[in-house]
This record gives structure tokens, sequence and C-alpha cells, in this order.
């Protein structure tokens, strides 16, 4: 990957997670990481790990607005802030007749609008500027297809996947590509808390590498599509699963 020079790239959950496996991919590549949480311990932690790469940590809830704003200010001024990544999220698993509705309604406002107030903010910003830019959003194979126990979670990945090619296609004239990237079952600090032991067995014989995947997997195609050299790629979903999202009947 080409070196990014002083290009900042805005990461939303990455104080942990895949938020900080992109964070050090980034960082890795040249990039100027700025990460966006809501644990100021565990921020402040990734931001003296990566310091070298002049990593600065943002304290923002990203379904305020306003907070959003600031943040997306703060992480331009004196930068070349040139990218987005949507990192931020929450799940659960629970059985559609069982969930409430005000969890529903939680989980649609960090994954799904959280996403949308952040991706709005940096394409208003390039735009007002004339800049170019590119958003990655990070999805699930939960958007693509209906696992059990995810009305929620799936419904808000499923929701990001269309806002996404949306996006695309309204932004792509001006300079901005915007992507996403589903991961599948991914080794996270989220899927540890989630997935039970029946969970993860099923996805060790249902995923076709047999196996869960890693942050620094997904990192990687999500900071190959903030690159230049994704620079024809806009409005894709890319699936970071192992297989599992195609796979058919096992041998």
């Amino acid at each position: 990957m080409e070196n990014a020079g002083n290009r900042t790239v805005l990461i939303t959950g990455g104080a942990s997670g895949i938020g900080l496996a992109t964070a050090r991919t980034a960082a890795a590549a040249g990039w100027r990481p700025y990460l966006i949480d809501l644990g100021q311990e565990s921020l402040d932690a990734a931001c003296s790990e990566l310091s070298h790469a002049g990593a600065r940590g943002i304290f923002c809830d990203v379904t305020n607005e306003d907070s959003v704003e600031n943040a997306i200010r703060e992480a331009a001024e004196g930068h070349d802030l040139k990218a987005v990544v949507n990192s931020a999220g929450i799940g659960m698993d629970k059985p559609a007749v069982e969930t409430e509705v005000s969890e529903f309604r939680r989980i649609l406002d960090i994954n799904l609008i959280g996403s949308f107030i952040v991706a709005r903010a940096a394409a208003r910003h390039w735009l007002e500027r004339g800049r170019a830019g590119a958003i990655v959003n990070i999805s699930s194979v939960s958007g693509l297809c209906g696992n059990k126990g995810r009305v929620a979670y799936g419904a808000s990945k499923g929701g990001v996947n269309l806002m996404t090619l949306v996006m695309a296609t309204e932004l792509g004239r001006q300079g901005v590509r915007v992507n996403a990237v589903a991961p599948g079952p991914i080794d996270t600090p989220l899927a540890r808390s989630v997935h039970t032991t029946d969970v993860r067995k099923q996805w060790h014989e249902r995923v076709p590498q047999g196996r869960y995947g890693t942050p620094e997997e997904v990192a990687d195609a999500v900071c190959f599509l903030i690159s230049d050299a994704a620079s024809y790629i806009n409005g894709q979903i890319l699936s970071v699963d192992g297989g599992f999202v195609n796979a058919g009947l096992a041998v």
C-alpha cells in the first residue's frame, strides 16, 4: 500500500476491535489516525500505542449530530482529512419475538443512524471544500442473509448496506467514494461477548475456511478501500467472511 503522507483517517469505534485494528494498519501505511470512541480509558490507551503515527482520540457520541460535527472539525483542523471509517457499533443475539422495541431502536440508532450522521458530516465537509474523500462503512454478513438471532443487528447492517449504495451513487461525481466491508465471524471483544459456544460451533461448521477471521484481516480490506489503489471502486459491499455468504452444500 502506498505511503499516505500526512493524510488523516477518522475511525469511529477506533479504540477496540476492528476499529483499532484498522487504525494500526492505517498507521503502518502512513496515515494519521483520529479515533472516535466513548470509552475514554481505552481511547487513551489506543492513542498512546499509536502515538508514533500522530494518533489523536476524540470522545464522541456518533448518535449526536453536534458531537460528530465537532469531531469532524477537530480531525480536519490543520490536516488533510481524506477518509472516514464507520466502525462503531453494538450487537445482540436474540430471537425476534423476544426482542424489545427499545433494544431494536438502540441498535438502529448506533449502527445505522450513527453511521449516517458520521458519513453525512464527512461528505458535507468534503463537498463544501470541493475535495475528494472515501467512506468505508463496517457492515456485516448479517445484513446480507437471515442469520438467526440477528433481527435488530441484521436490520441495522442491511440498512448500512443500502445507505452505502445510495450515498455512493449520489456522491461519486463529486469525488467522494462510499463502500462497505461486511465481515463474517470475527474474533473481536463484541463477538466474544455475544456469541455463545453453540453459535461459535455453527460458525466454524458453516464458514468454508473453518474459522473465525481476525480484526486485522478486516482492517486490510478497509485500508485497501480508502487507499488510492481503490480509486475506481465505489458502491461495493465487500464480504470478508471466509466464504460464508457464497457457501453452498458442504462436501
